[in-house]
């Protein structure tokens, strides 16, 4: 048993030493050979959202959620959204009254999910569901989705409509799924108190 330890000792030992030796060897002639790189830069954490009235939405991204640049004391409402999902066809007359009710005091925009859509499919939608707020529909939109649904926790693959609503940047309240409008209209009132 004695014999087996020193043995498995002294094996160790040997391994240990030449691995070293040949590592430092490598690394030595390796850093040579290595040119420095500087680190790649951070990834933009600014969005670009063109609506179908070719407005421009630049978008920021803050600690507790997002911004819209050059809109100030309003509250923004995302609404990301399919034109073939039932549940966010429904939502589109509920958001408008919203839109209507509360238009000094809220900006609504809709965030279509399908990659390449047309505009003109956009404003079939708009028109057949009676979506009266702002539609974007451009090139950013499926990574600002991603970036909403990561700082939300919500992982890959999520219910819509998925609604988030922020005033001065931060995270007021968001929604999966169909949502009554009194609860958005309750939400939206409590957020114009403070």
């Amino acid at each position: 048993m004695v014999k087996k330890s020193i043995f498995s000792l002294l094996f160790v030992s040997v391994a240990l030493f030449y691995g070293c030796s040949d590592d430092k060897s490598q690394e030595t002639q390796q850093d040579k050979n290595t040119t420095l790189v500087a680190p790649a830069p951070a990834p933009t954490k600014e969005y670009v959202l063109q609506s179908l009235k070719d407005e421009q939405f630049v978008i920021k991204e803050s600690e507790e959620g997002f911004i819209i640049e050059g809109i100030k004391d309003k509250i923004i409402i995302f609404d990301i959204f399919a034109t073939w999902c039932p549940p966010c066809q429904g939502s589109a007359s509920h958001l408008s009254s919203l839109q209507e009710k509360f238009k000094k005091d809220i900006l609504i925009i809709g965030v279509t999910i399908e990659d390449g859509i047309a505009n003109e499919k956009l404003e079939e939608f708009a028109k057949e569901y009676k979506a009266k707020y702002t539609l974007v529909n451009s090139a950013q939109n499926r990574h600002f989705v991603d970036a909403v649904a990561s700082s939300l926790k919500l992982g890959e693959r999520f219910p819509i409509p998925m609604m988030a609503m922020y005033k001065d940047g931060k995270l007021i309240q968001h929604y999966l799924g169909a949502v009554q409008e009194e609860f958005i209209e309750k939400d939206i009132k409590k957020a114009l108190e403070k």
